[in-house]
């Protein structure tokens, strides 16, 4: 998500994660729309749900996981050798949400999940309901948020880990992590590391929602 600022960072970073953290190799993907100004980059349209609450601005988010899900993906799969049972979706801020979005509408369609520093507006209640059920049994879920991130985020964000951490059923494991000294936009790269190291060494007993 957000692949005009975000892929050059993550994609590098990646590489050294691999080195540093003995990651495995991973084919990065940035989903872009090659400008920031908003006449082109419609992320606030198709990063957000089509909530009672939602501006005629947003709403795009069901159209957006098709695609992902029935072009993009296939397209991916068709062009690389990838390993379609480790597939990740990582987003910042309003890609954070569609992240989320993602997770409480089509649980099973990405192994991994790193919402970092997400927004939750639209429809926030969503986000504190039952998601359906997976047919997956090692899916992971982790929300980032940075110490420093805006309040009105922060707040959510503990809001979405004290909900959590009382409920038994979810369709996936769950991580909370805060970022210390973390702020909203520049800590994407150590959001990405932190998330990306619990996912691939988790344990059956990281089901409940915890914050580090």
């Amino acid at each position: 998500m957000d692949g005009d600022s975000l892929f050059p960072i993550l994609a590098a970073n990646h590489l050294f994660l691999t080195y540093d953290e003995d990651l495995p190799e991973a084919i990065i993907v940035g989903i872009a729309y090659g400008a920031f100004d908003s006449s082109v980059n419609k992320r606030s349209y198709d990063f957000s749900a089509p909530t009672a609450d939602a501006s005629v601005e947003q709403g795009g988010a069901p159209a957006f996981q098709r695609f992902l899900e029935l072009e993009l993906m296939p397209e991916v799969a068709r062009r690389y050798r990838i390993d379609s049972g480790k597939q990740i979706l990582f987003g910042q801020s309003r890609g954070g949400y569609f992240v989320l979005y993602s997770a409480f509408t089509q649980p099973d369609l990405f192994w991994g999940r790193i919402a970092s520093n997400p927004t939750f507006e639209p429809g926030a209640a969503m986000f504190f309901s039952a998601p359906p059920s997976a047919t997956k049994p090692d899916l992971g879920l982790v929300l980032t948020s940075g110490a420093r991130d805006w309040p009105k985020l922060r707040q959510a964000a503990l809001n979405w880990q004290q909900h959590w951490q009382t409920e038994a059923e979810a369709p996936w494991q769950t991580r909370v992590i805060t970022l210390d000294n973390g702020t909203h936009a520049a800590s994407s790269t150590e959001s990405y590391r932190q998330a990306m190291l619990w996912l691939f060494n988790r344990s059956d007993k990281d089901t409940a929602p915890r914050n580090e």
